[in-house]
């Protein structure tokens, strides 16, 4: 007598999300956990409008959000986890036993994670590369971990500072930077944050969030003067590995 195998529906909201990392490593996982009925999909958005048809997805279980719609998904959501709530911005949504909808942020687990390895006693200060909901989650990190930090814009606003602010003595000051922008990603592999990269040295922590390709240009130019430098890969494992947890709680 055959059982009729459970269906479970997972997938990414995002825009221009063809290049998609979860995908593939859930599409993986499922098959290595011998899951047959698990399907994960892209939700490729043009804006929020298309969100309702997307909960309506018959057997979804769970999805992850990433550009551009972790901070424009709050008010769609029923509830925010505590930790999100704190952040501003979310990546992992878990459809309740209710049909209600939940937000989590485990960006801010996955980067923490993946920097731990890397940090000495001589990092003691961050700088972020970016405003958006990324950032929001590594300023979250940092301050767990005690490192204190500021954030760069392009343009200066209260509490960040500009590119144009960053020299030598910025450097000798923030002995780790981070890009939570979308610089160098593929196809635009050449493109990189605009900084002063000659001030980069061995005692420096350069972390890109972008994991395609896997040494970004900032990563490149930042290793030619020494500096430990890292992609965004670990992260996402860490926090595709987390969210799989909320889901299956």
């Amino acid at each position: 007598m055959s059982t009729e195998i459970e269906k479970r529906v997972y997938g990414l909201i995002g825009k221009n999300i063809g290049y998609s990392f979860s995908r593939n490593y859930f599409t993986d996982k499922f098959e290595s956990l011998k899951l047959e009925g698990f399907e994960y999909r892209n939700f490729d958005l043009a804006d929020l409008s298309g969100l309702s048809d997307v909960f309506q997805t018959e057997n979804l279980r769970g999805l992850n959000v990433t550009i551009p719609y972790k901070e424009e998904i709050i008010p769609k959501l029923d509830s925010l986890s505590q930790k999100a709530l704190a952040i501003g911005a979310v990546n992992t949504i878990r459809i309740l036993p209710d049909g209600t909808h939940k937000g989590y942020n485990t960006d801010w687990f996955g980067f923490k994670k993946a920097l731990e390895p890397l940090l000495q006693p001589h990092h003691q200060k961050a700088l972020i590369l970016g405003t958006g909901g990324s950032s929001k989650a590594v300023s979250f990190a940092l301050n767990r971990l005690g490192i204190a930090h500021t954030i760069v814009s392009r343009e200066e606003k209260p509490g960040m500072i500009d590119y144009n602010r960053i020299n030598e003595t910025t450097f000798d000051n923030y002995q780790i930077l981070i890009n939570c922008t979308p610089l160098g990603t593929f196809p635009n592999v050449e493109s990189c944050p605009p900084l002063p990269y000659q001030f980069f040295t061995e005692k420096h922590i350069a972390f890109d969030l972008v994991y395609n390709p896997a040494e970004t240009e900032f990563m490149r130019r930042a290793k030619q003067h020494g500096a430990t430098v890292s992609n965004g890969y670990a992260m996402l494992v860490n926090q595709a590995e987390k969210a799989w947890r909320i889901w299956n709680k």
